[in-house]
């Protein structure tokens, strides 16, 4: 786990339970990965439509055969991709538990090759 997750999460345990009904009090950036997959799911089709800034769902997927820490991206109710396998564990537990984590879409890049990049930031909600 990155220290700013393990900070992230620490900090989720201090402060849940201060925000009032609907409102947000405070959004802490805990983690940062390029979303794996793209090229198999829905990415291709909306690449246009995304934007910095947009935000995803990470949504797990327990019975993922191939991975039990999967934690899809979805945005718009697209798959788009998933968070890496090396990278997914500590995301994953943290949903499993309930925590409050968002998605929200950093960086859009096209290598030459039209390879597609995006770049994530996961964050706490409060």
């Amino acid at each position: 786990m990155t220290r700013a997750l393990a900070t992230g999460f620490a900090l989720l345990c201090c402060l849940s339970g201060t925000a009032r009904a609907g409102e947000v009090a405070a959004e802490i950036l805990v983690h940062s990965t390029l979303t794996a997959g793209l090229r198999h799911h829905d990415a291709k089709a909306v690449w246009e439509q995304l934007k910095s800034g947009d935000e995803v769902a990470l949504v797990r997927e327990l019975s993922n055969p191939h991975d039990p820490n999967a934690v899809r991206v979805e945005w718009s109710g697209h798959l788009l991709g998933y968070l890496p396998r090396t990278d997914n564990a500590a995301v994953a537990r943290q949903l499993d538990r309930g925590n409050p984590l968002k998605g929200r879409i950093a960086r859009l890049s096209k290598y030459r090759n039209h390879r597609l990049k995006l770049e994530l930031e996961v964050y706490l909600r409060l």
